[in-house]
């Protein structure tokens, strides 16, 4: 059954990728972006289909426009990606205040203003799925992307709290977490601060380290059918994983912490009263 997608940050990557399957199978697509020049070649192949939108994330009413501007264009609205964001590289004591400040605009409240902007419409029809584009690196944190992973856990604590919120609305919500894959999320993008020496050594720990070696990394092209049978999905998952390596490192994260967690368990109940 046709639907009619929002998407943020589809000029490419994951988001082009994404966006051309669904044109193809007959979907409606509102795709944005900061310049919708990249969008030219679909405009021009899906007519009245594709709906090009020129967007700042970070402008909570240009946002709020966009959307509604979506739903009038194509009379109803199903989906809405939150896909829109960049990295920042650097360890915590090196990023700058301006940085961090960036990040946080585009990352956190640019797809709050998204995710805000469509709930009034989906409340009103009574139906409507959310997907945000978290990251593995929003359930761990990585060492030089602690303020990328800090934008991604609160993208992640929102979105769980805001799935209890609407399911009797009859919305659905996702955060999608894909483990490294070869797209420009180190290239173009993505700011890197200035080095400070002491810090050399734990980074190129980090370039050897499990899953971030080339051979790791996923096919961009091989998420598209996992995002389309998301998007079909009666009862679709709060998260799903993409990728072979992040699932089984979150596994062993999530059972490193327990152990912890236990191990100062009397400590903890003691601190009860």
């Amino acid at each position: 059954m046709k639907k009619t997608i929002f998407i943020t940050g589809a000029s490419r990557g994951f988001g082009k990728l994404w966006i051309e399957a669904l044109l193809k199978r007959g979907d409606n697509v509102a795709a944005t972006s900061r310049t919708i020049e990249a969008y030219k070649d679909l405009t021009a192949q899906y007519g009245s289909q594709f709906l090009a939108i020129k967007l700042d994330i970070t402008d909570k009413e240009a946002v709020s426009t966009a959307v509604k501007s979506a739903k009038e264009y194509f009379g109803t609205l199903d989906v809405v990606i939150n896909n829109a964001g960049y990295g920042v590289f650097g360890a915590v004591e090196e990023v700058s205040e301006k940085a961090v400040k960036d990040v946080f605009e585009a990352n956190v409240y640019g797809t709050l203003w998204v995710t805000q902007a469509a709930l009034p419409i989906f409340r009103e029809q009574g139906h409507g799925h959310i997907i945000q584009l978290s990251s593995v690196l929003g359930v761990w944190s990585l060492p030089t992307l602690g303020i990328y992973n800090a934008t991604k856990f609160a993208v992640e604590g929102f979105t769980e709290a805001l799935a209890d919120e609407v399911k009797d609305f009859g919305i659905n919500v996702t955060l999608v977490e894909p483990n490294g894959y070869a797209t420009d999320f180190g290239g173009s993008s993505a700011v890197v601060s200035e080095s400070i020496a002491a810090y050399d050594k734990v980074k190129e720990a980090l370039g050897a380290a499990e899953g971030l070696l080339p051979e790791d990394y996923g096919k961009p092209e091989a998420t598209v059918p996992a995002i389309l049978k998301l998007i079909d999905s009666k009862n679709p998952p709060l998260r799903l994983f993409l990728g072979k390596v992040g699932l089984k490192k979150t596994e062993r994260v999530y059972a490193e912490k327990l152990k912890t967690w236990n191990d100062w368990r009397e400590v903890s109940e003691e601190a009860h009263g």
